[in-house]
């Protein structure tokens, strides 16, 4: 008995050891990760505080330098930031809120709703998926010429509002997260429709258009071709456009151009971080039951 007690502590605490083991290999391997992922973020932000001599010098510098203010006078002297920064956060903002309404109404269509030719339209909704992006370049440009939105900001925003990634999101976390009993109760109830889906449907929704909206920001925030294709003057143009008009084969100040850089990466870094448990909650909602 004495010799079966004493191996079973024996393996107790052998099992116990291995467990930190794993676990402390976990924290290292993630941690290196991390630092790894990190590391370009701390590099933009140290650029973005030295000078373009001392960006070329060997060894290039590892720590923050003096000449952050000096690099955003030259880069508020080059281009309008402040305006090109303003438009960025209201097309962004805009772009977020229309994908977020239109599309969860419509994955609640597909998701609640019979009517006729559900599945040939959910099928034709999906197969725009399958269209490369740069195949609706010249047709996107053609009907916002026709439409006289040119060098407006709503052409960045209007037309993809309704995108069929967001739209098969919003159904299928419809379908995972709101029985069909609880929608005949309330209109059991004498709930309207628009009722249903503004009280019972969006507050369900959350994790769900978190993610979405985080996604569209994002996008949104880093859209490069379009402003390219529709804006035609500087005022008008978003962050990532307005800092590609600084570079220059001869004279291109580097450090404000990581001086911009890095206040445009502030944004993304600071909504990531507020939203990063919403997104993994919508991204694993329905996972488990």
């Amino acid at each position: 008995m004495a010799h079966t007690a004493s191996a079973t502590l024996s393996s107790r605490t052998s099992s116990r050891a291995s467990q930190r083991l794993n676990a402390w290999t976990a924290y290292t391997t993630v941690g290196l990760g991390a630092l790894v992922m990190l590391t370009p973020f701390y590099f933009l932000f140290v650029f973005a505080t030295q000078s373009r001599q001392e960006l070329f010098s060997l060894p290039p510098p590892l720590f923050f330098g003096n000449d952050l203010w000096a690099n955003i006078e030259i880069l508020t002297g080059r281009i309008p930031f402040l305006r090109n920064l303003g438009w960025s956060v209201y097309v962004a903002l805009a772009s977020t809120a229309l994908t977020l309404l239109f599309c969860s109404m419509g994955g609640t269509a597909f998701a609640l709703y019979e009517f006729r030719f559900k599945k040939q339209l959910f099928a034709l909704v999906m197969a725009t998926m399958l269209l490369p992006s740069f195949m609706t370049i010249i047709p996107n440009f053609m009907v916002m010429d026709a439409l006289g939105w040119i060098d407006q900001p709503r052409a960045l925003y209007v037309p993809g509002a309704a995108g069929a990634f967001g739209i098969f999101l919003m159904r299928q976390s419809v379908i995972a997260a709101i029985p069909r009993e609880l929608i005949e109760a309330a209109r059991m109830d004498g709930c309207g429709e628009f009722a249903i889906y503004w009280r019972i449907v969006l507050p369900l929704l959350k994790p769900a258009l978190g993610t979405l909206g985080l996604a569209t920001f994002i996008a949104s925030w880093n859209n490069f071709i379009g402003p390219l294709v529709v804006m035609r003057t500087p005022d008008m143009y978003t962050l990532p456009l307005a800092l590609r008009t600084m570079q220059s084969p001869v004279d291109t100040e580097w450090g404000a151009l990581m001086a911009g850089t890095a206040i445009a990466t502030l944004p993304l870094l600071v909504l990531f971080a507020l939203a990063s448990r919403q997104l993994i909650a919508g991204l694993t909602a329905g996972a488990v039951k």
